[in-house]
């Protein structure tokens, strides 16, 4: 443990608990920016062969983490990138209009299909918050022969809480349709295998709990289905021989047909370091650390009766714990300035990651909970 925190040098300055919403930084990502400015200073055309297969590696990397064959990861600025060129193959005006989605999503979603209205897509947001059926549940009864696709988030970005995904697949699949996984806020801290889920797509991103760059994200797409897929909002990264910059001949027979123009060389060279440390620790590792401090904060808040908007069963929460108290975004800001780093979305959000230790938990809570007393 004390050779993994070393790696991050923030948690010499603070306790840091915001890995949902940016991981810390890892001390040899500064290394390699640095490098990479000495290299743009002595610029030749041949660093380009040396940063295709370092971003190569670090797709490689990424199909480690979720199991999925090679050529099937492509990166680019963004999840909403990524979902808008996937959302891109589909004719609309055809047998299949709908796209469905849930009100748990994260705001970008929501945002980039409804604008896709102006090109036939009918979408359907689902309210998975009612009482009287599980999320899972709620989702497969919107579900019929007029489905594209759905696209669910693996975990809440505001409360962790996790989908069943294999039953997700099962009834999306069942109809026809594919299940499109964002799974920014699980990757990192709770195993995803995208074989054993048979999921159709997964999009994530490396700033959060793999520790990277903020201008990195990256998707998965099952390889059966590369060849069907022909997105419009694509450059000339997607060809198959780009760097023959000859006029198009066909896309790439792998996920790099999802590639666009220039692609992120330097993200990709920056969040190799924090993807290779997780790697190193193994997922499973990461998940057990995780349930664990999650443990112990549920079991402070019980005694101090704060109510937890994180469901309590293992299997349906991922590495936040939320929690909903009166006078909770002032609590966050106080524990901020005392040097606690957490996060407020309506709730306030605990994360912590596999370089956080039982007594920086129990110290952030010892403050939390008497800021919160002082702000009754």
């Amino acid at each position: 443990m004390t050779r993994l925190r070393d790696a991050f040098p923030v948690l010499a300055t603070c306790v840091y608990l915001n890995s949902n919403s940016t991981g810390a930084f890892p001390r040899d990502a500064a290394r390699v920016l640095a490098a990479y400015g000495e290299g743009l200073m002595r610029w030749r055309d041949e660093a380009w062969e040396d940063w295709l297969a370092a971003l190569r590696r670090y797709h490689a990397g990424v199909e480690r983490l979720l199991g999925a064959p090679a050529g099937t990861v492509m990166t680019d600025a963004s999840a909403s990138a990524l979902l808008g060129r996937f959302a891109s193959c589909f004719d609309y005006r055809g047998a299949r209009p709908r796209v469905i989605t849930t009100t748990r999503e994260f705001p970008s979603t929501g945002f980039l299909l409804r604008a896709m209205a102006r090109f036939g897509l009918e979408l359907e947001v689902v309210d998975v918050e009612r009482d009287d059926l599980a999320p899972e549940a709620a989702i497969a009864a919107a579900l019929d022969e007029r489905t594209a696709f759905v696209v669910v988030s693996h975990a809440s970005f505001a409360t962790g809480a996790l989908l069943d995904l294999r039953a997700l697949a099962r009834a999306a699949h069942d109809v026809g349709a594919l299940l499109v996984v964002d799974a920014y806020q699980s990757l990192g801290v709770v195993p995803l295998d995208v074989v054993a889920e048979d999921v159709n797509v997964v999009l994530g991103g490396a700033h959060k709990w793999l520790c990277g760059s903020t201008e990195l994200a990256f998707m998965y797409v099952r390889r059966a289905l590369l060849p069907t897929l022909a997105p419009a909002f694509t450059g000339w990264m997607a060809s198959d021989a780009p760097l023959s910059f000859a006029p198009r001949s066909d896309y790439a027979e792998d996920a790099w047909r999802f590639a666009c123009g220039t692609p992120q060389v330097l993200p990709a060279l920056v969040s190799q370091v924090g993807l290779d440390l997780l790697l190193g620790v193994g997922v499973a590792a990461i998940r057990k650390h995780s349930l664990e401090c999650s443990a112990r904060i549920f079991a402070r808040c019980d005694a101090e009766g704060i109510a937890v908007a994180t469901p309590r069963d293992a299997d349906r929460r991922g590495g936040i714990v939320a929690l909903r108290f009166p006078g909770s975004q002032l609590v966050q800001q106080r524990l901020l300035a005392a040097g606690h780093v957490t996060s407020w979305r309506g709730v306030l959000r605990i994360a912590p990651h596999v370089y956080n230790t039982f007594d920086e938990i129990d110290a952030c809570l010892d403050r939390l909970v008497a800021e919160r007393r002082a702000a009754v």
